[in-house]
């Protein structure tokens, strides 16, 4: 039960962000920047790395939700499940181990993101604006996930809310898309 009382319609970051839109707003235009916005990274990519932050935070809601986005993005479901598990053996380019890694460590600690691991990532052939986009949705990650997991969200257990919430996001991004979680919602119970 949440800490605070929010729409019981709106599971997850969604009923967070309803009762605070003022707050929600710029948290919203920068994750559609980030995960939809111009980039030499893939949506797809830029979910893996949203998946694997909240899968190591131990966010349900948020690892569920990002899983199947990219899912849907990769057209298919064996790479995010093998990233979570273990990215430095999944079916990924070494660009994008490189950036997990930096990922995995900033999630750890913004101090555990060391030249190494940087180094790594420019051996790889990564940009300097992958890895500080990397690092940012990393970041934004950590604060959804503590967001949603320290006001006591409601998580759902079907995965058809998941299945539908990951259409839904693919297709219409991050910003507020009025009566979405509530169209969601009764979708699902249908």
């Amino acid at each position: 039960m949440p800490h605070i009382p929010l729409e019981s319609h709106l599971p997850g970051i969604t009923g967070l962000l309803e009762y605070r839109q003022d707050s929600a707003k710029p948290i919203r235009e920068l994750t559609q920047i980030l995960l939809r916005g111009e980039s030499t990274l893939t949506e797809g990519e830029r979910e893996l790395i949203a998946t694997l932050v909240s899968s190591r935070n131990q966010c349900v809601f948020c690892t569920t939700a990002h899983t199947a986005a990219a899912d849907i993005l990769l057209g298919e479901s064996q790479t995010c499940e093998m990233v979570k598990k273990d990215f430095e053996t999944a079916p990924i380019s070494e660009k994008m181990k490189a950036l997990l890694s930096i990922a995995a460590a900033t999630q750890q600690g913004g101090k555990k993101v060391t030249d190494l691991k940087i180094e790594r990532a420019k051996n790889a052939g990564v940009t300097d604006r992958e890895i500080h986009d990397t690092v940012l949705i990393a970041a934004l990650f950590c604060l959804y996930n503590k967001y949603v997991d320290g006001m006591a969200s409601a998580t759902p257990t079907e995965p058809a809310f998941y299945q539908k919430l990951g259409e839904r996001i693919t297709t219409n991004g991050y910003n507020r898309v009025p009566s979405i979680y509530e169209q969601l919602k009764n979708e699902v119970v249908k």
